[in-house]
């Protein structure tokens, strides 16, 4: 099932729009994976402004094919990650932070993901971790580097909470793998550079390829040099209630989480950072929200 994305503003700070692939009309998950946004490439220096925002429930995994960008948050991280490298912050009960894109030469391109963290975790104590070993497998003619999980016996050390995968892989023109797959894991599979097929399906640039479970492999076969983002998990098996910045269960969590952030109380903590300020959650709809 092929999605496309949809365009978002990502601040009023800058004129970016962002492509959003998940949570899409046809399919909301792919596994924990909750929300995936392709940016760029654009120039570094007017990539990323994210002033102070909180999350909660969930991990935030940043991951960039060209560029830098300085992550701040409320436990105290101050890093930059480079292309190849992973941030991954866990908000559990919750956390705020920032992204900005340093001013350099070059571009700025990326993407950025969460993952729902499930009900018995998803009040953790908020952490931080960066990852910049991360183990790279060639197959075929395509290079692979998994950030999540483990795929072709290559496994990241990031820690997540449900089953999943998470991998680039870069194809030169004509190039054609088969990949093998868990077949109780559903995928999704981004181009964020050039075209591609999936199992002879053709998906262009910013378009994702949605596979069900049952899967035990995928072909890909590269019409033109591409850099593509392989996404896998186990079913959630759960109903969320994503809005704004913040993952819960219940309507009344999500007016207690918005209410705490504009009041800013402790929850979410406090840092310092280049660009000041801070995003005010937005005024609630007037309907009830409810998890699905």
């Amino acid at each position: 099932m092929l999605l496309e994305p949809r365009l978002v503003k990502l601040t009023t700070r800058t004129e970016i729009e962002v492509r959003r692939l998940l949570p899409h009309l046809r399919q909301r998950y792919i596994g924990a994976w909750c929300f995936v946004d392709h940016f760029g490439p654009t120039n570094q220096t007017n990539g990323m402004v994210v002033a102070a925002h909180p999350h909660t429930g969930l991990q935030t995994a940043t991951w960039v094919f060209e560029g830098e960008v300085e992550h701040r948050d409320s436990v105290g991280s101050v890093q930059e990650i480079k292309p190849g490298q992973l941030n991954l912050m866990t908000a559990g009960h919750g956390i705020a932070h920032s992204e900005l894109s340093l001013k350099r030469e070059g571009r700025l391109h990326a993407v950025q993901l969460w993952i729902a963290l499930p009900d018995a975790e998803r009040e953790r104590i908020p952490d931080f971790a960066h990852h910049a070993d991360l183990p790279v497998v060639n197959l075929g003619a395509a290079t692979v580097k998994v950030f999540v999980g483990e795929l072709l016996g290559a496994r990241s050390y990031a820690r997540t909470y449900t089953k999943l995968l998470g991998a680039e892989i870069r194809m030169p023109a004509s190039a054609s793998v088969t990949v093998p797959l868990e077949a109780n894991f559903e995928h999704g599979v981004l181009v964020a550079e050039g075209a591609v097929t999936v199992n002879s399906e053709p998906v262009a640039l910013n378009q994702m390829e949605y596979l069900e479970t049952g899967h035990q492999n995928l072909t890909l076969t590269a019409t033109e040099d591409c850099t593509l983002v392989l996404l896998g998990g186990e079913p959630l098996g759960e109903k969320l209630l994503m809005w704004w910045n913040f993952i819960a269960r219940s309507h009344s969590e999500i007016v207690e989480m918005r209410r705490s952030w504009n009041a800013r109380e402790p929850r979410f903590g406090e840092f310092s950072d280049q660009i000041g300020g801070w995003i005010p959650a937005p005024d609630l709809p007037n309907v009830e929200l409810r998890p699905r």
